[in-house]
């Protein structure tokens, strides 16, 4: 019969070689079950487990006794001496399944490069330019001098009111015939007019006033009349919007670290493939749902990649991201097509089918919908694979089933704000269409009938199911590889030589294992 004691002091150091009969010893770490345990035993001893239950069990010595039967996974302490063939912990995914990722990611990798290469536009086409909305020549100016002068001497308001106020119009011209206007001298700053100065009037219900000193923007037209050939049409925000942006990067380098800088390389990536490649492809005339699969492809891969570096988790974030995106693709196509949406809604869409006929509008809307929702999707596939593995590191015996409730649990929380994050987000864009047809007390199912609103909603709603089905397919993706992990040759240790002290086995503080 064995009995169980409490040590009154610390256990001493377990003897070094093989020995027979009783004594005491104790052994801290994890013992793996299942007949004999993480090792062979030879002798009897006496232990307690750690957790308050017996140790000790039948070991696969003859005629022995020792700690290792329990079929479970638990820190034992026991008492025992001979000598062990002891296993290091084999990595969560071994080379077996790494090969296998591998074997999908490399071609997908493959092909994305050959697309960048086949579709490289090499620049931005030329046209020649309209004067209309941003396509226009811009120059840099500065506010020399404002003086404020009467509305009638100047005329601003385009000619005498008749005093009749019933109308907007002449409700205005009223108020600015009796109102005190500026004017304001422009100097520009840069350009082959550089130095030259221009007068403007700034009327007193303008919503742009302009101010002494003040850095501006002015649009140059050279076909107009000399003295109208400038004319303001913003403020320069150069220097707030950069010192914004430092501020920015400098919160992300300290709470991030090397993490941080990493994200911030990315980030400069992912411009640069927007600005290099999407948009100048797009421009030329290549199909825009492939420029925008190609492009976003590359910025998945680099980002992803860069920031939490290459691994197997990393890898299954990215088959994740990538199954999600084909959904939303597909989902996008299908209802942009049925929906009859033809991505021309307002002046922007219109002046670029005016410039680029060529251009399938509703390609890029759909290029849109993608492009915008690969940003989100690289969030919620990061963290659920990453709440897989900690899952799985902190309880290796869990099944896939287990880890996939465990993180589909998760999940559900993320999926809840993320939701109710994009509809709040283009709910915001769109405030002041919004307002106007509130303004209008227009019904809701006008409203969101109405091509720019129903937009808006296509958008939405098709992103938000790649967020949603992102969640279960990267999880049970994530639960799979690391459930069904099969240690290969490398997991292993030689068997420790006689007389050799033995191998301590894996603890909760020992290095973090290669993922």
């Amino acid at each position: 019969m064995t009995t169980t004691h409490e040590a009154p002091y610390p256990p001493p150091e377990p003897p070094r070689g093989p020995s027979a009969g009783h004594g005491s010893g104790h052994h801290n770490g994890p013992v793996h079950g299942g007949g004999s345990g993480d090792g062979h035993n030879h002798g009897h001893g006496h232990g307690l487990g750690n957790g308050h239950r017996p140790g000790p069990g039948q070991g696969p010595g003859p005629g022995g006794h020792g700690p290792g039967s329990d079929g479970g996974h638990s820190p034992e302490s026991g008492g025992g001496h001979g000598h062990s063939h002891s296993h290091g912990p084999a990595a969560p995914v071994s080379k077996h399944l790494r090969k296998v990722i591998a074997a999908i990611l490399v071609p997908f990798a493959a092909a994305v490069v050959v697309g960048l290469v086949v579709l490289w536009p090499g620049g931005t086409p030329a046209h020649e330019r309209t004067g209309v909305g941003f396509d226009r020549q811009t120059q840099q100016a500065t506010v020399a001098k404002v003086e404020s002068v009467s509305c009638t001497s100047v005329n601003a308001s385009g000619g005498t009111p008749t005093g009749d106020t019933s109308t907007a119009e002449n409700s205005s011209a009223q108020q600015e015939a009796n109102g005190t206007c500026k004017k304001a001298t422009i100097r520009v700053d840069t350009g082959s007019d550089k130095g030259r100065t221009f007068t403007e009037i700034v009327q007193p219900d303008q919503s742009r006033q302009l101010h002494q000193g003040e850095k501006v923007v002015v649009a140059y037209e050279p076909s107009a009349p000399k003295d109208l050939q400038y004319s303001v049409t913003d403020v320069n925000r150069r220097i707030p919007m950069t010192v914004l942006a430092g501020i920015f990067a400098l919160a992300v380098v300290v709470v991030g670290r090397l993490r941080g800088v990493m994200a911030l390389v990315a980030l400069a990536i992912s411009f640069l493939i927007l600005n290099f490649f999407i948009l100048p492809a797009i421009l030329q005339g290549s199909n825009p749902l492939v420029v925008a699969v190609v492009g976003s492809s590359a910025i998945m891969l680099i980002a992803l990649y860069l920031c939490h570096g290459l691994s197997a988790r990393t890898s299954v974030a990215v088959l994740g991201t990538l199954i999600s995106l084909i959904l939303i693709g597909v989902l996008g196509s299908l209802f942009i097509g049925w929906a009859s949406l033809t991505g021309n809604t307002d002046d922007n869409t219109g002046l670029i089918h005016g410039l680029y006929p060529s251009i399938d509008m509703s390609g890029l809307l759909l290029a849109g919908i993608i492009i915008g929702s690969l940003g989100v999707l690289d969030d919620v596939t990061v963290t659920q694979t990453s709440s897989i593995w900690e899952l799985h590191e902190a309880n290796p015996s869990m099944g896939w089933r287990g880890l996939y409730r465990a993180g589909i649990r998760i999940g559900r929380d993320h999926i809840a704000s993320v939701v109710n994050t994009l509809v709040l987000a283009y709910a915001g864009a769109a405030l002041p269409l919004l307002l106007l047809f509130s303004i209008a007390q227009s019904s809701v199912g006008t409203v969101a009938n109405s091509e720019l609103v129903a937009e808006e909603i296509v958008r939405t709603l098709v992103g938000s199911i790649g967020l949603v089905a992102s969640v279960p397919v990267t999880t049970a993706l994530a639960a799979l590889v690391v459930a069904a992990d099969r240690p290969g040759p490398e997991g292993a240790v030689a068997t420790a030589p006689t007389g050799a002290q033995p191998a301590p086995a894996h603890g909760g503080r020992g290095r973090r294992r290669k993922r």
